[in-house]
Protein backbone atom coordinates (compact mmCIF):
# COMPACT_ATOMS: atom_id res chain seq x y z
CA UNK A 1 0.00 0.00 0.00
CA UNK A 2 1.59 3.27 -0.97
CA UNK A 3 1.40 5.95 1.70
CA UNK A 4 1.65 9.22 1.18
CA UNK A 5 4.80 11.74 1.41
CA UNK A 6 4.51 13.61 4.88
CA UNK A 7 6.64 16.51 4.42
CA UNK A 8 7.27 17.10 8.04
CA UNK A 9 8.40 13.79 9.01
CA UNK A 10 12.49 14.19 7.97
CA UNK A 11 12.76 17.77 9.39
CA UNK A 12 11.34 16.23 12.63
CA UNK A 13 13.37 12.91 12.64
CA UNK A 14 16.40 14.68 11.62
CA UNK A 15 16.44 16.93 15.14
CA UNK A 16 14.52 13.87 17.19
CA UNK A 17 17.34 12.21 19.72
CA UNK A 18 16.00 8.82 19.42
CA UNK A 19 15.95 8.16 15.94
CA UNK A 20 18.90 6.44 14.01
CA UNK A 21 19.24 7.50 10.45
CA UNK A 22 22.39 5.40 9.64
CA UNK A 23 22.15 2.27 11.76
CA UNK A 24 24.84 0.16 9.99
CA UNK A 25 27.18 2.26 11.65
CA UNK A 26 25.75 0.67 15.24
CA UNK A 27 26.35 -2.69 14.17
CA UNK A 28 27.30 -5.06 16.92
CA UNK A 29 26.90 -1.24 19.68
CA UNK A 30 23.46 -1.27 20.10
CA UNK A 31 23.70 -1.66 23.71
CA UNK A 32 26.21 0.58 23.95
CA UNK A 33 24.05 2.93 22.30
CA UNK A 34 21.59 2.32 24.99
CA UNK A 35 24.25 2.40 27.65
CA UNK A 36 21.69 1.06 30.46
CA UNK A 37 22.83 -2.60 30.92
CA UNK A 38 18.69 -3.45 30.26
CA UNK A 39 17.60 -6.19 27.97
CA UNK A 40 16.86 -5.66 24.22
CA UNK A 41 14.53 -6.26 22.06
CA UNK A 42 13.67 -5.44 18.24
CA UNK A 43 10.50 -4.46 16.38
CA UNK A 44 10.52 -5.24 12.99
CA UNK A 45 7.49 -2.92 10.70
CA UNK A 46 6.57 -0.78 13.69
CA UNK A 47 4.31 1.32 11.81
CA UNK A 48 2.93 4.45 13.02
CA UNK A 49 4.22 3.10 16.72
CA UNK A 50 0.53 2.97 18.66
CA UNK A 51 1.20 -0.02 19.93
CA UNK A 52 5.47 0.53 20.49
CA UNK A 53 4.88 3.72 22.19
CA UNK A 54 2.47 2.26 24.61
CA UNK A 55 4.96 -0.87 24.91
CA UNK A 56 8.20 1.13 25.49
CA UNK A 57 6.09 3.03 28.26
CA UNK A 58 5.05 0.28 30.27
CA UNK A 59 7.80 -1.63 30.17
CA UNK A 60 10.85 1.01 30.69
CA UNK A 61 13.15 -1.99 32.07
CA UNK A 62 13.95 -2.98 28.59
CA UNK A 63 15.15 -1.22 25.92
CA UNK A 64 13.49 -1.62 22.49
CA UNK A 65 14.81 -0.81 19.12
CA UNK A 66 11.56 -0.27 16.68
CA UNK A 67 12.19 -0.64 12.55
CA UNK A 68 10.46 0.47 9.55
CA UNK A 69 11.38 1.17 6.19
CA UNK A 70 9.99 4.60 5.35
CA UNK A 71 10.05 8.26 7.35
CA UNK A 72 6.37 8.46 6.72
CA UNK A 73 5.39 6.11 9.40
CA UNK A 74 8.09 7.12 11.39
CA UNK A 75 7.39 10.17 11.62
CA UNK A 76 4.16 9.13 13.10
CA UNK A 77 5.93 6.67 15.28
CA UNK A 78 7.93 9.04 16.97
CA UNK A 79 5.35 11.50 17.50
CA UNK A 80 2.95 8.60 18.98
CA UNK A 81 6.23 7.84 21.42
CA UNK A 82 6.66 11.71 22.30
CA UNK A 83 2.77 12.08 23.18
CA UNK A 84 2.99 8.78 25.58
CA UNK A 85 6.11 10.19 27.27
CA UNK A 86 4.90 13.71 27.96
CA UNK A 87 7.79 15.51 29.75
CA UNK A 88 9.27 12.47 30.65
CA UNK A 89 12.76 11.83 28.42
CA UNK A 90 12.40 8.78 26.10
CA UNK A 91 15.45 7.01 26.69
CA UNK A 92 14.71 3.15 26.37
CA UNK A 93 12.93 3.64 23.04
CA UNK A 94 14.84 4.16 19.66
CA UNK A 95 13.21 4.50 16.03
CA UNK A 96 15.78 3.65 13.01
CA UNK A 97 15.17 3.23 9.19
CA UNK A 98 15.95 0.30 7.56
CA UNK A 99 14.92 -2.57 5.14
CA UNK A 100 14.02 -5.62 7.29
CA UNK A 101 15.36 -7.73 4.63
CA UNK A 102 18.91 -7.00 5.17
CA UNK A 103 19.11 -7.11 8.89
CA UNK A 104 22.25 -8.66 9.23
CA UNK A 105 23.71 -5.11 7.84
CA UNK A 106 22.70 -3.70 11.12
CA UNK A 107 22.45 -6.49 14.12
CA UNK A 108 25.68 -8.49 15.43
CA UNK A 109 25.96 -11.50 17.30
CA UNK A 110 27.33 -8.92 20.39
CA UNK A 111 23.97 -7.05 19.75
CA UNK A 112 22.17 -10.40 21.93
CA UNK A 113 18.57 -9.36 21.34
CA UNK A 114 16.27 -11.36 23.28
CA UNK A 115 12.63 -10.59 21.81
CA UNK A 116 11.85 -10.12 18.23
CA UNK A 117 7.92 -8.70 17.70
CA UNK A 118 6.54 -9.07 14.17
CA UNK A 119 3.48 -7.70 14.44
CA UNK A 120 0.58 -7.60 11.56
CA UNK A 121 3.58 -7.96 8.49
CA UNK A 122 2.58 -8.36 4.71
CA UNK A 123 1.57 -11.93 4.90
CA UNK A 124 2.46 -12.34 0.80
CA UNK A 125 -0.32 -14.74 -0.33
CA UNK A 126 -1.71 -13.61 -3.18
CA UNK A 127 0.94 -14.98 -5.37
CA UNK A 128 3.31 -18.09 -3.53
CA UNK A 129 6.49 -17.18 -5.48
CA UNK A 130 6.52 -14.07 -3.05
CA UNK A 131 6.15 -15.95 -0.07
CA UNK A 132 10.19 -15.31 0.42
CA UNK A 133 9.65 -12.10 1.50
CA UNK A 134 7.89 -12.71 4.47
CA UNK A 135 9.39 -11.73 8.03
CA UNK A 136 8.72 -15.11 8.87
CA UNK A 137 10.68 -17.05 5.86
CA UNK A 138 13.36 -18.60 7.00
CA UNK A 139 15.53 -16.55 4.27
CA UNK A 140 14.86 -13.91 7.70
CA UNK A 141 14.78 -16.37 10.93
CA UNK A 142 17.91 -17.34 9.93
CA UNK A 143 19.22 -14.37 9.30
CA UNK A 144 17.68 -13.54 13.39
CA UNK A 145 19.16 -16.48 14.49
CA UNK A 146 22.49 -14.83 14.32
CA UNK A 147 21.66 -12.02 16.84
CA UNK A 148 18.95 -13.32 19.32
CA UNK A 149 20.14 -15.51 22.06
CA UNK A 150 19.70 -18.87 22.98
CA UNK A 151 16.42 -18.92 24.78
CA UNK A 152 15.50 -15.78 23.20
CA UNK A 153 11.63 -15.26 22.31
CA UNK A 154 9.71 -14.53 18.55
CA UNK A 155 6.48 -12.81 19.18
CA UNK A 156 4.71 -12.75 16.29
CA UNK A 157 0.77 -11.55 15.92
CA UNK A 158 -1.15 -11.48 12.31
CA UNK A 159 -4.45 -11.60 11.06
CA UNK A 160 -3.86 -14.10 8.40
CA UNK A 161 -4.47 -17.16 8.63
CA UNK A 162 -2.62 -18.91 5.94
CA UNK A 163 0.47 -16.70 6.91
CA UNK A 164 0.18 -18.13 10.30
CA UNK A 165 0.09 -21.74 9.71
CA UNK A 166 2.78 -21.38 7.46
CA UNK A 167 5.06 -19.39 9.50
CA UNK A 168 4.77 -21.99 12.74
CA UNK A 169 6.37 -24.41 9.94
CA UNK A 170 8.74 -21.98 9.25
CA UNK A 171 9.12 -21.79 12.71
CA UNK A 172 9.93 -25.48 13.45
CA UNK A 173 12.29 -25.50 10.27
CA UNK A 174 14.70 -23.00 11.63
CA UNK A 175 15.11 -24.39 15.42
CA UNK A 176 12.25 -22.51 16.74
CA UNK A 177 9.92 -24.22 19.44
CA UNK A 178 5.95 -23.24 20.62
CA UNK A 179 6.07 -21.70 24.00
CA UNK A 180 2.89 -19.86 23.06
CA UNK A 181 0.46 -20.59 20.47
CA UNK A 182 -3.65 -19.23 20.14
CA UNK A 183 -5.58 -18.82 16.93
CA UNK A 184 -7.97 -15.90 18.77
CA UNK A 185 -5.84 -13.73 20.48
CA UNK A 186 -8.28 -11.14 22.42
CA UNK A 187 -10.57 -14.71 23.26
CA UNK A 188 -7.70 -16.40 25.10
CA UNK A 189 -7.35 -13.14 27.03
CA UNK A 190 -3.22 -12.82 27.04
CA UNK A 191 -1.47 -10.27 28.58
CA UNK A 192 0.30 -8.35 27.94
CA UNK A 193 -1.28 -7.02 24.34
CA UNK A 194 -0.43 -3.46 23.17
CA UNK A 195 -2.98 -3.19 20.31
CA UNK A 196 -1.73 -1.16 17.25
CA UNK A 197 -4.10 0.52 14.64
CA UNK A 198 -3.96 -2.46 12.30
CA UNK A 199 -4.88 -4.88 14.92
CA UNK A 200 -7.51 -2.33 16.39
CA UNK A 201 -9.24 -2.50 12.82
CA UNK A 202 -9.03 -6.15 12.49
CA UNK A 203 -10.91 -6.99 15.71
CA UNK A 204 -14.13 -4.07 14.52
CA UNK A 205 -14.11 -6.41 12.13
CA UNK A 206 -14.58 -9.52 14.00
CA UNK A 207 -11.13 -11.03 12.39
CA UNK A 208 -9.49 -13.34 15.08
CA UNK A 209 -6.18 -12.32 15.93
CA UNK A 210 -3.55 -14.90 15.90
CA UNK A 211 -0.01 -15.62 18.17
CA UNK A 212 2.35 -17.45 18.57
CA UNK A 213 5.90 -17.20 21.03
CA UNK A 214 8.94 -19.35 19.89
CA UNK A 215 12.04 -19.00 21.21
CA UNK A 216 15.47 -20.22 20.18
CA UNK A 217 16.29 -23.45 20.38
CA UNK A 218 20.70 -23.72 21.09
CA UNK A 219 22.79 -25.17 17.67
CA UNK A 220 23.58 -25.21 14.26
CA UNK A 221 20.47 -25.55 12.31
CA UNK A 222 21.33 -27.07 8.86
CA UNK A 223 18.97 -25.40 6.53
CA UNK A 224 19.28 -23.87 3.72
CA UNK A 225 16.98 -20.56 3.92
CA UNK A 226 17.46 -19.54 0.15
CA UNK A 227 16.37 -23.19 -1.22
CA UNK A 228 13.75 -24.05 1.44
CA UNK A 229 10.59 -25.20 -0.09
CA UNK A 230 7.35 -25.85 2.15
CA UNK A 231 6.97 -29.15 3.10
CA UNK A 232 3.83 -30.81 0.23
CA UNK A 233 4.95 -27.59 -1.83
CA UNK A 234 5.62 -29.92 -4.70
CA UNK A 235 2.54 -32.03 -4.21
CA UNK A 236 0.23 -28.86 -4.18
CA UNK A 237 1.67 -27.47 -7.33
CA UNK A 238 1.31 -30.50 -9.36
CA UNK A 239 -2.70 -30.42 -8.10
CA UNK A 240 -3.03 -27.14 -8.88
CA UNK A 241 -1.38 -27.93 -12.57
CA UNK A 242 -3.34 -30.92 -12.96
CA UNK A 243 -6.97 -28.91 -12.36
CA UNK A 244 -5.32 -26.69 -14.48
CA UNK A 245 -4.63 -28.53 -17.24
CA UNK A 246 -8.28 -30.23 -16.67
CA UNK A 247 -10.45 -26.54 -16.73
CA UNK A 248 -8.09 -25.98 -20.11
CA UNK A 249 -9.43 -29.51 -21.89
CA UNK A 250 -12.90 -28.29 -21.13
Amino acid sequence: MHMRTKKWAKPELAVCPYYIDDPERLRGHWRERFGSGRPLHLELGCGKGVSTAAMAWDQRGVDLLALDITCNVLGDARRNLAKVYGETPVENALLARWDIAFIGRILAPQDRVERIYINFCNPWTKRPKYAKRRLTHPRQLMQYREFLVDGGEIWFKTDDTALFCDSLTYFAACGFETRYVTSDLHAAGFHPNYVSEHEAKFVSQGVPIKLAIVYKRPGKIEIDPVRFVMPGAFKRLREEAGAKDTKDAK
